[in-house]
This record gives structure tokens, C-alpha cells and sequence, in this order.
């Protein structure tokens, strides 16, 4: 299994890298979630597809933003007030109203990516186009930016987020999402998404995510009709509601300790209604 690897130039460091708890009160918050629909990307970025997009009852993708701010978490001797705690877990609730059509989607595996990556999975199952994450990691000493890419594809009952980074440490990170109820109005279908403990470096605090930015969505044509995966309410009054929860750290144990306190932060956003045909 291919693991979050670690450059060269780090394992010179070691002896440097800091404790992974930090002392002081731990603080995070959402300073900025946006999540509106847009027209369904091709695949290798060849457009979009046509009749997609904004509009009531049609196939669309969601593009979604995130910014975090936080501190406490991993102090250095150039950070004290240290920063953001990692992220274990990120549920996303669409409107009530909107639909999945997974059907006649490819589907990758989680096993997939880690062994072979994006490669190894079918081009059908391709969800996204590829996104970002501006994180932070240790180094050395040090806590810096890690920008890395950020691809969704379908399988094993709903989207598996593949995140690769190179600089200044080799990542490579699957987190897994699924589908449910939310059970709580006005919301619909509910994509609840574990994240993993990345370590840079045993021993130093794990990494940490600033902001992220992705397009979600795919459709596929049969016959001389287009099926999208996702698709808009049919009626709208005041806007679509979208809503996140994301879980900063957690003790659950096992691969899953964060070694801090869970953190719930809630967001919502209001998109504007989608246009009529």
C-alpha cells in the first residue's frame, strides 16, 4: 500500500520536528464556505456540458469553497500562537429537492487509489476536475504551506477525495465519503467524509488544511441524452440552502486518534435560486 511518503531533504530533520500537542487553547473557525451550482465539467477539461448548470431540474456540479483560521495547534519557535488543527471529518448537506443518479457511473476503490492511483480507476468514475488544498505541515522546525491537488472520483457508496502533494513533503491522502439522509430539513442528501491523520514527520504535529476549492459533478451521455450524477431541485423559493459541518481532530482511537478533542464548527450558505429552463 502507497503511504503519505516523506522528501529526502526531511529525514535530515527529524531531531528538529516538534512536539505534536500543543499547550495552549486550541481555537478554529470558518471564515469562509460558498457552495453554488454550476455547469458539469467534460472530462480533461473539455468544456461543459450543454443544458447544465444553474438551472431548476437540470444536471449540475457544485463548486465549493472553504477558509479556515485557527490556532493552538502545533506551536513553533517561529509560530508560538501555533495554527489551524487538522481536520478528521467533513459532512456536506444539499438542498432538499436535489437528486443522485449514480447508475451507469464508473467506480474506483479506496484500495485503488492507494496502490496505483487515479490512474487505476476507470475514466467514468472521474467526479471531478482537479481542485486544491492549501494546508500545513512540519518542517524541520518549522510549520509551512503545502499546496496539493485535490480530485474526486466515485465509488464505494458515494465520492473518494484523492489529495497528492509535493512540496515541501510528499503526501498522498485518500478520504472517503458517503452518501445518506440527513434527516434534518432543509436539507436532503448528507456526504459525510472521513479525513485521515496525515504525519509529515514522526512525532510532530499532523497536517492542516487553510483552504480548499473544488468541482464536484460528472454526467455521462446515453444515446443522444445526457444523465448527470447530480441533479437541482425542480422548485426553489428564497434560494438553495446548503450546509457543512466540519470535525476538527478526535480521539476515537487507533488510526483515527488525533490526539486532541473533537471541534464542531458549523457554516451555511443561501446560493441564489437556479434560473428556469
Amino acid at each position: 500500500m502507497r503511504r503519505a511518503s516523506i522528501c529526502l531533504a526531511v529525514l535530515g530533520l527529524l531531531a528538529l520536528a516538534v512536539p505534536a500537542i500543543a499547550s495552549a487553547e486550541i481555537t478554529v473557525s470558518i471564515t469562509k464556505f460558498k457552495a453554488k451550482a454550476i455547469p458539469v465539467p467534460k472530462p480533461g477539461g473539455k468544456g461543459t456540458w450543454k443544458g447544465t448548470g444553474n438551472i431548476l431540474g437540470a444536471g449540475a456540479a457544485v463548486e465549493a469553497e472553504y477558509e479556515f483560521e485557527g490556532s493552538g495547534y502545533g506551536p513553533t519557535a517561529q509560530k508560538p500562537a501555533g495554527g489551524i488543527p487538522p481536520i478528521s471529518q467533513v459532512n456536506f448537506f444539499l438542498p432538499a429537492g436535489a437528486k443522485l443518479h449514480p447508475a451507469g457511473f464508473g467506480q474506483c476503490t479506496e484500495a485503488t487509489l492507494h496502490n496505483i492511483g487515479p490512474s487505476g480507476c476507470p475514466k467514468t468514475s472521474s467526479a471531478s476536475p482537479i481542485g486544491t488544498v492549501l494546508g500545513e505541515v512540519t518542517f524541520g522546525a518549522e510549520r509551512v504551506a503545502e499546496e496539493t491537488e485535490l480530485s474526486a472520483f466515485f465509488g464505494e457508496g458515494g465520492l473518494l477525495f484523492y489529495t497528492i502533494g509535493h512540496s515541501p513533503v510528499s503526501l498522498e491522502i485518500v478520504s472517503k465519503g458517503k452518501y445518506k439522509p440527513s434527516h434534518q430539513p432543509p436539507y436532503g442528501e448528507e456526504l459525510e467524509t472521513l479525513v485521515p491523520p496525515v504525519a509529515s514527520v514522526p512525532g510532530a504535529p499532523f497536517a492542516s488544511v487553510k483552504t480548499i476549492h473544488i468541482k464536484a459533478g460528472a454526467a455521462r451521455q446515453s444515446g443522444k441524452k445526457i444523465i448527470s450524477y447530480g441533479t437541482l431541485p425542480t422548485k426553489c423559493k428564497g434560494g438553495l440552502p446548503v450546509k457543512t459541518e466540519v470535525i476538527f481532530g478526535c480521539e476515537y482511537g487507533g488510526a483515527r486518534n488525533f490526539g486532541i478533542p473533537a471541534i464542531t464548527k458549523t457554516a451555511t450558505y443561501k446560493a441564489p435560486c437556479p434560473r428556469k429552463h
